[in-house]
């Protein structure tokens, strides 16, 4: 998964057989990483012996699944405190919308406590 200068129909590669994979645990926590799994935030390379697992690979077991509703922590610390998000479901971060409707939420609250305060 390098650049595709130069191949062409024809052109001997090698196949590794093994599937994309990325590191998990601790080490990857607070850190950036590009879909191989290589750091792209300039801190310290990942060690060699982290674990890592493929991208593509089985879903857990419905039984296995936790049906206690939970918070997802993104780590964004606005997300986190003013538009917490479930456990399990589907979400998605879009700067355009997450700045508007952040924005005008932090706008309502202002007014509310504001308003309840004077």
């Amino acid at each position: 998964m390098s650049s595709t200068d130069g191949l062409q129909r024809g052109v001997e590669v090698i196949d590794t057989g093994a599937a994309i994979a990325v590191p998990v645990g601790t080490p990857t926590l607070d850190r950036i990483f590009n879909i191989l799994g290589e750091p792209v935030d300039n801190g310290k390379d990942i060690e060699a012996e982290t674990e890592r697992l493929p991208i593509h690979r089985e879903a857990p077991a419905f039984t296995d699944l936790d049906t206690k509703p939970a918070v997802f922590e993104t780590g964004i610390k606005v997300v986190d405190l003013l538009a917490p998000y479930r456990r399990g479901g589907k979400i998605g971060l879009f700067r355009v919308f997450f700045v508007k409707h952040v924005t005008s939420f932090l706008t309502r609250v202002l007014l509310t406590q504001k308003s309840t305060h004077q």
